[in-house]
């Protein structure tokens, strides 16, 4: 796995990698991890390409997921009297 850039983002961390012929593009936000992959061959561009898929909405769906996974979590948790 190659590690191809760190996007700066302040609500999270953005990691872009390559690996077996596609981008991983990781988001992550305290415990939680959201990956995305896309085949190289999708991004006629290269990896300069992918940043741009970032956009103001996407970044949004990605931060409403994270709260929602940590409500879904959270909620086993206490289903489960484990909190």
């Amino acid at each position: 796995m190659r590690h191809v850039a760190d996007i700066p983002h302040p609500d999270m961390k953005l990691t872009l990698l390559a690996w077996n012929g596609k981008y991983l593009l990781k988001c992550e936000q305290g415990p939680l991890e959201q990956t995305y992959k896309v085949a190289e061959l999708d991004l006629l561009g290269g990896d300069a390409e992918l940043p741009q898929l970032l956009d103001e909405a996407f970044v949004a769906a990605v931060l409403r997921r994270f709260a929602d996974m940590r409500a879904d979590f959270g909620a086993a948790l206490e289903r489960h009297d484990l909190v």
